[in-house]
């Protein structure tokens, strides 16, 4: 992953915030917003992913299209 990485949250279903126990971002993301990406984990079935402002919470990266 390059060092600084973007995505653009693209919205999020019920399964998609509540696979692996994933912060809800309907709570505090925009939908078309970019934002920047600090931490990505990949996991046995799904990504999750930091973002650099909401670095406490964890999203799952299908709710994400990478720019």
């Amino acid at each position: 992953m390059p060092e600084t990485q973007r995505v653009k949250y693209r919205g999020a279903s019920d399964a998609q915030v509540n696979w692996g126990q994933n912060d809800d971002p309907r709570e505090c993301l925009v939908k078309g917003r970019v934002y920047d990406v600090i931490e990505t984990e990949v996991l046995s079935w799904h990504t999750t992913i930091r973002l650099s402002e909401f670095p406490d919470l964890e999203f799952n990266d299908a709710s994400f299209d990478y720019v």
